[in-house]
């Protein structure tokens, strides 16, 4: 029989590390625009270790931010998993796993989060208001529209070969640092609403705005 475990301290520490994201985006690309219009670009020989050092603690902290927010993502799917089994459409398996399969990463944790959101409601069973899911798809559409952008612009650097493509991969990467950024902080947002959701009903507190 699963238990309802507290997800307070997890989200708590997926903020932060979520606002550590955003300080990295709005470092890196400065440094990046930067770059692209100046003449004196911040990737010169004296700066290049800093630059370099700038870029592998983002990696780290992003990474950090994956593990923690999927721990977190878990223990909310395991917690709707009493609250309305019947309305999970996939395992608590896909929580992890979902975010790492090909293809199916585009979707499949939307769509479980959406049944986390409905099981963790006063009302699991009633119909969606409207407007109510607004929040987590506008999340899902700057997390996904990100990691595109994000793709293309590695792409178009791997392949560069001129001035003008260099530039063109900046744009793109900039492109990608500020749809990250939008997408942290609507995870911030999600990330609070579903934990509040979630402990308003285990505590039988009067249930949190919807």
């Amino acid at each position: 029989m699963r238990m309802l475990k507290n997800p307070i301290g997890l989200s708590r520490a997926v903020v932060v590390l979520l606002l550590g994201n955003v300080f990295f985006d709005v470092l890196l690309g400065g440094i990046e625009g930067h770059d692209l219009v100046a003449d004196d670009p911040y990737y010169s020989d004296v700066a290049v270790g800093p630059v370099d050092g700038a870029y592998a603690t983002a990696g780290l902290v992003y990474l950090a931010t994956i593990v923690v927010f999927i721990i977190w993502f878990h223990r909310l799917r395991n917690n709707a998993e009493v609250w309305a089994s019947d309305l999970q459409s996939r395992t608590p398996g896909y929580a992890i796993g979902g975010w790492f399969i090909p293809i199916l990463n585009f979707w499949v944790p939307r769509v479980i989060a959406a049944d986390i959101w409905r099981a963790s409601r006063w009302e699991p069973y009633a119909a969606d208001a409207k407007g109510e899911l607004t929040l987590l798809n506008s999340w899902w559409v700057c997390f996904v529209a990100s990691g595109v952008a994000d793709s293309i612009s590695r792409q178009f650097y791997k392949n560069a070969e001129t001035v003008e493509a260099y530039d063109t991969a900046t744009l793109w990467s900039l492109a990608g640092y500020g749809l990250d950024i939008a997408a942290a902080f609507l995870a911030i947002l999600v990330v609070r609403r579903l934990t509040s959701m979630q402990h308003a009903k285990a505590t039988g507190m009067i249930p949190a705005a919807q």
